[in-house]
């Protein structure tokens, strides 16, 4: 089964399960409100993990991004699903910390989006089917490069969102 076969569960306008499950195929050609976890990973140093996207992924081939993630598959919670796309990618096994969840627009259809932060090791373990480069940026870098580069539309959203959250906890 393809990364995008896999199988959602379809939520409401306020991220309320509905207890119809569809391939998220499915769900991103229909426009169906579907959930997805994404995570900010940060190391020790502050610096933040920015990857570029395998070019034979089917979404945002070659498109960088700032957050690592995926679709909450059936019966995962947004932690769950965190976890698994962190290990799955990066082959990191860390425990992510759901921050805040929103109606995300941007990106192949509408979809609620779990943003989680971790701290991170230095040393990942980068899946080559998933992700063709990463490293680690620091604040005035990462600024740069999200005018730079061409990022993927959630990467933009959720760090834009992952930044106001920190800025509003200090």
């Amino acid at each position: 089964m393809s990364v995008v076969d896999e199988l959602v569960e379809r939520v409401d306008d306020l991220d309320r399960l509905l207890g119809v499950v569809a391939s998220r195929r499915q769900a991103i050609r229909e426009g169906w409100l579907h959930r997805v976890a994404v995570t900010v990973c940060r190391d020790e140093r502050g610096r933040i993990l920015v990857h570029r996207r395998s070019v034979q992924l089917s979404r945002f081939p070659g498109l960088y991004e700032v957050v690592v993630g995926g679709a909450v598959n059936v019966g995962e919670s947004y932690e769950q699903a965190a976890a698994r796309e962190l290990a799955e990618e990066l082959g990191m096994c860390v425990l992510p910390r759901l921050l805040f969840t929103f109606l995300n627009r941007s990106g192949l259809s509408p979809h609620w989006l779990g943003v989680h932060e971790a701290v991170a090791p230095y040393a990942v373990a980068a899946d080559p089917d998933e992700v063709a480069w990463y490293g680690w940026l620091t604040g005035p870098e990462l600024r740069s490069a999200l005018l730079e580069w061409r990022f993927t539309p959630d990467s933009h959203e959720a760090f834009s969102r992952y930044l106001a959250f920190r800025a509003a906890q200090s």
